[in-house]
């Protein structure tokens, strides 16, 4: 039973678009134990390639359902940004309610411990021109670990999602020692909303548009993910899916962050989603873009008896 997010008690790590590989959890602990397997997902990520020391990250996630109404989920996921590493560990329990069972409305709670450690790797620190010694404050890795928590709600109607939580509510524990001003508010809000509906009958398709908030409380900047896919199945019940993904800082609506599409299928138990952004600020100049690779396996097929942990999305 594995699951991830990405999310750090240091910098919050970005959330791309990992969470749209038919992968909600990555960004609400709710979502652990919804459908009808136990579900597991490899994403690689790799941003702004051209750009020497740009983040690259990986993450390993999965959930599963442990009785009717009771979810559960781990993740683990290493991040590293030029010289800092950053890996950690979540643990996450959801639990889901039936509000009305013949309109299809539910209401479900989750919780997740989290634990981070940062580092600054030294090894490739040299001396330059400008900077002909290593400065001697600095010698170890500086070595840190932190503990938070994350809880959430998800409300769910027929094929309407909206999902409200709050990530690291606790504030961070700082180091004195270290002359060095560091933020210790970590939280930050997300919303997650949209809507799954069916295509014609007999035509095999489900469309899902659906945005994504995130807004920090240390400073108040925001962000918005706007998104759409669909999924075509087949008389087999696998399917391939497409999409795209527009992100803007809600200050600045018309100048995208990044925008890219996304492509993926599902057969039998195997899974498979590649996304790409193209960076539409001054970076755009010096990398390619960001690409995300995502892998996955269902295992242990099993229809739930209560409809509050059935997905949406046809398995």
């Amino acid at each position: 039973m594995f699951i991830t997010n990405s999310y750090s008690q240091e910098l919050n790590l970005p959330v791309f678009t990992q969470y749209l590989a038919d992968n909600n959890f990555v960004v609400s602990p709710t979502y652990a134990g919804i459908g009808d397997n136990l579900k597991i997902r490899a994403n690689g990520l790799t941003q702004w390639v051209g750009i020497k020391g740009a983040p690259d990250n990986q993450s390993i996630y999965g959930d599963a359902r442990i009785a009717d109404r009771t979810g559960v989920g781990l993740s683990f996921y290493k991040d590293r940004n030029g010289n800092t590493i950053q890996t950690g560990a979540k643990i996450s329990f959801a639990h889901h309610l039936v509000l009305d069972y013949y309109s299809k409305m539910y209401l479900s709670f989750g919780i997740s411990y989290n634990i981070n450690n940062f580092r600054i790797d030294i090894n490739n620190f040299n001396t330059s021109y400008e900077n002909p010694i290593i400065d001697p404050f600095v010698t170890d890795d500086r070595k840190t670990t932190n503990n938070n928590f994350d809880v959430g709600a998800l409300f769910r109607y027929k094929g309407a999602f909206f999902s409200f939580n709050a990530n690291n509510i606790l504030d961070k524990k700082l180091d004195k020692t270290i002359r060095v001003s560091e933020p210790n508010l970590l939280l930050n809000y997300q919303i997650y909303s949209g809507y799954t509906f069916r295509g014609p009958k007999k035509s095999g398709l489900e469309f899902e548009p659906s945005i994504y908030y995130q807004m920090f409380s240390s400073d108040k900047r925001s962000s918005t993910d706007v998104n759409f896919k669909f999924r075509k199945y087949n008389r087999n019940d696998d399917y391939f899916w497409a999409g795209i993904s527009y992100r803007f800082l809600n200050d600045q609506l018309l100048k995208p962050l990044n925008v890219g599409p996304m492509v993926g299928f599902q057969k039998s138990n195997f899974y498979f989603g590649y996304a790409y952004q193209v960076t539409t600020n001054e970076l755009s100049a010096y990398n390619s873009g960001t690409h995300v690779v995502t892998i996955g396996l269902n295992f242990l097929q099993g229809i739930s008896n209560c409809p509050c942990t059935q997905s949406a999305v046809r398995k």
